[in-house]
């Protein structure tokens, strides 16, 4: 029979969860008290805060047959919140994570969400963060928060308001494989019939990768503006033309690189790819401004210009609908 949390009790669920996380550098006093105590050389903190909700962010079964394991879920947790500090040019230094669990949940699939979530701080390349507490409650269906904090090492933040006309508008990292994961896990069909490549889209949904390095190198390079991609390329480049008051015009032949290896996905499914690049979000990719004079950092790609006017975003200066993920819209 499986152990479930709800033959634990609280201590002894933690007893599991906690020697299977990393311990961060900047911690001053860990688990255990009431709160954490960080120490804070740079004398400012970056924060942030994400939740991923049991049948809203994740399914635990696809349509596909596919089983969500735990260490999905907290690889993703890990990774997102993450990717937010990296897109202000920071570097993240803790996390404190809040699970909701029914009393069904299998322990063992708790302890793979610690598990994951430790893989992805090492393996994204955050050195030196960890967890440093967090809270355990009961619920009808699974609840992942997690809250992050950083360090600016220094530098001043990178904002979304800082874009001007005439700067480049670049990204970093591959727009559009997360939706087409996604779209291959609610398809039906089973995910063998979709070869490697179609496992390979499938983790970049379930374990996506931000270039956790990029938003420090954007920051130094002198980046005017820059955000995560999370909830759509156009979405979230309109979200840089509103806070600083400009357009953004993207360039499709640009855009157009990143569609080409999702194509014989999309001839599958019978969709445009380019609809995957430019409203699919997830894979925590980066959206910056740069001024023309900078050289851009290793891994972004110009994809676009910042052009005076309303804040509005173009492709190939026609309007461009703003497309993408809206929590309250789906």
């Amino acid at each position: 029979m499986r152990l479930t949390v709800g033959a634990l009790s609280e201590a002894e669920l933690l007893e599991r969860i906690f020697p299977r996380l990393p311990v961060p550098d900047a911690v001053l006093l860990g688990p255990g008290d009431d709160a954490a105590i960080l120490a804070a050389p740079d004398g400012r903190t970056v924060i942030s805060i994400d939740t991923l909700v049991e049948d809203h962010d994740f399914r635990l079964l696809r349509p596909n047959g596919h089983r969500t394991t735990g260490y999905d879920v907290g690889w993703k947790c890990a990774a997102q919140n993450l990717s937010d500090i990296n897109a202000m040019g920071g570097r993240a230094t803790s996390l404190v994570v809040s699970l909701t669990l029914p009393p069904i949940t299998p322990v063992e699939w708790v302890e793979s969400l610690a598990d994951g979530l430790t893989a992805a701080i090492r393996e994204l390349g955050a050195p030196g963060c960890g967890v440093v507490g967090g809270d355990l409650g009961a619920g009808a269906q699974l609840v992942v928060t997690a809250a992050v904090t950083g360090t600016l090492d220094g530098r001043e933040p990178v904002l979304r308001s800082g874009a001007k006309a005439g700067h480049t508008v670049a990204v970093t990292g591959m727009p559009g494989r997360a939706a087409a994961g996604l779209a291959l896990l609610e398809d039906g069909r089973p995910l063998g019939g979709f070869g490697p490549a179609g496992e390979e889209l499938v983790a970049a949904q379930l374990r996506p990768r931000p270039p956790l390095a990029a938003g420090p190198a954007a920051a130094v390079a002198g980046a005017s503006a820059m955000l995560d991609i999370s909830d759509g390329l156009l979405r979230d480049a309109g979200r840089i033309a509103a806070a600083s008051g400009v357009g953004l015009d993207l360039d499709p032949s640009a855009l157009r690189q990143y569609a080409v290896p999702l194509e014989g996905t999309a001839a599958l499914l019978g969709v445009d790819a380019m609809d995957w690049v430019l409203g699919g979000g997830e894979d925590h990719g980066l959206l910056a401004t740069f001024p023309q004079d900078v050289l851009l950092p290793r891994g972004f790609t110009a994809v676009g210009s910042v052009v005076p006017g309303q804040p509005l975003v173009t492709l190939a200066s026609q309007a461009a609908a703003l497309r993408g993920w809206d929590h309250f819209a789906h």
